[in-house]
């Protein structure tokens, strides 16, 4: 892996961690049931591309 590549998944886990950290404390604000259900969905989906990207290393 070049080290271009390299920055490029350190930034995407970066981003990743970010949209994971906002999707799970909004998720515990929301009173809606059926819309903090889909940001955890949300949240859940940002936690498989960190994997992911992760596993690029």
């Amino acid at each position: 892996m070049t080290s271009k590549e390299l920055l490029y998944v350190e930034d995407a886990l970066g981003h990743e961690c970010f949209m994971k950290t906002c999707a799970c404390k909004t998720s515990k604000q929301l009173q809606d049931a059926k819309l903090s259900t889909y940001v955890s969905e949300l949240e859940q989906k940002h936690n498989e591309l960190f994997n992911k990207f992760l596993n690029l290393l």
